[in-house]
């Protein structure tokens, strides 16, 4: 058995169910569960109309590259949406099953361990759990880099010390931020380009919450900020996923683009991994990249949680409306773990405790005090859980 798997903590909704474990909720009162990011917007017509027409795809076994077509399709889509030259079909992107697994894979081709030193991957805190998993199961260490209100939830790279650089092979970067929601400006991009070209490390660009945002400045990519500073891509991949953006987190598909050279070796790297997408996901995963209706209609649906939810919890929590992306990141008083657990009990509305989002680093987990509230019910489902929230809040005089 491999030693690096007793280093994975358990995911962070393992831990929810540990901390509801004993707990009976009120009965009184349906459940809302705004813990987990899982859109429940429907999937658009577009896209079963598309895997039914191909069903015959099931026949044949796919190629690891995907089809011409679906990547010709991302390609547009890179182009149309980020106002970029676009990128060669052929070389620079794959289309993958979900970015999930696609991080995950992604670290295990890039972290070189004949070296004398145990390489380090550097990720956000907060982050998405996956890239402590990566970094583990790829024998490297991860560093965590605090993101705090008052760096405006960025990365604080200049807190990282050249000794940890020096032994830097991979950076993971999460933009909209998961779960605060925060977006990189050009400038920050610079400034990690900058110490990528010093150090030489790869950029893994986390980007799959890209298309929910607010009004109409859309989040910056790593490769539009990448073309706007006269760069190419070297050393610099994205992430990408229709989860999010067209509502089908059941059809596990995304793609990497970026650094040919880099894909290359992670196009062999997946050949041996047999995680082709299916051809049929792939005709559909093309519609849903061609259409943009079905994504404004979505960031729509968003915009009204958004507008309706965050001042009534303002009242109780200090919170503010994201740049992107469909969470709420709260600050509360008190332990975030057991107001998750109280509040289920008494309100039967699950949020995610912000510890379980983050790990202890230098002096403090960023995520203490903090809840996740994950705005991917029905309106008045979450106008209903906000309700909740507030009375809970008034009850033990919790405002801030």
């Amino acid at each position: 058995m491999s030693p690096q798997l007793s280093l994975l903590q358990p995911y962070p909704f393992q831990k929810l169910k540990q901390l509801f474990a004993d707990v009976t909720a009120n009965p009184a009162l349906a459940h809302i569960n705004l813990s987990i990011g899982e859109p429940k917007h429907a999937t658009p017509q577009l896209v079963t109309d598309a895997l039914i027409a191909h069903f015959d795809g099931l026949s044949a076994y796919p190629a690891t590259l995907g089809s011409d077509s679906l990547r010709q399709s991302i390609s547009t889509w890179l182009a149309r949406r980020y106002s970029i030259a676009a990128p060669n079909p052929a070389t620079e992107i794959i289309p993958v099953n979900g970015s999930r697994e696609a991080l995950f894979a992604f670290a295990q081709t890039i972290i070189d361990n004949s070296g004398e030193s145990q390489p380090i991957v550097l990720s956000p805190n907060p982050f998405y759990q996956i890239y402590e998993g990566a970094a583990f199961l790829a024998k490297a260490k991860p560093y965590f880099v605090n993101c705090n209100a008052e760096n405006r939830f960025q990365p604080d790279w200049d807190a990282v010390p050249a000794e940890i650089w020096q032994r830097t092979q991979l950076v993971f970067t999460c933009s909209p931020g998961n779960p605060t929601g925060a977006v990189a400006s050009l400038a920050d991009w610079k400034k990690l380009f900058t110490l990528s070209d010093q150090y030489g490390f790869v950029i893994a660009s986390d980007e799959c919450y890209s298309e929910i945002y607010f009004g109409d400045e859309k989040p910056l990519g790593a490769l539009e900020a990448a073309s706007l500073l006269g760069r190419d891509y070297h050393n610099l991949v994205i992430f990408s996923s229709l989860s999010k953006r067209s509502n089908v987190p059941g059809l596990r598909s995304g793609f990497v683009a970026g650094d040919a050279k880099l894909l290359a070796s992670f196009l062999l790297y997946r050949t041996y991994h047999g995680c082709a997408m299916s051809p049929m996901v792939q005709a559909a995963s093309a519609a849903a990249w061609d259409d943009e209706v079905h994504v404004i209609e979505n960031r729509e649906l968003y915009s009204q949680k958004f507008a309706t939810v965050t001042p009534l919890l303002q009242g109780v929590m200090d919170v503010q409306q994201p740049d992107a992306a469909f969470y709420l990141w709260a600050k509360i008083n008190g332990d975030d773990a057991e107001f998750a657990r109280k509040l289920f009990a008494e309100e039967h509305v699950t949020v995610l405790p912000g510890t379980y989002l983050a790990r202890n680093a230098h002096g403090i987990n960023p995520g203490l005090g903090y809840i996740r509230i994950a705005l991917v019910a029905p309106l008045n489902d979450c106008i209903a859980a906000a309700e909740r929230i507030v009375r809970f809040c008034r009850k033990y005089s919790l405002p801030l």
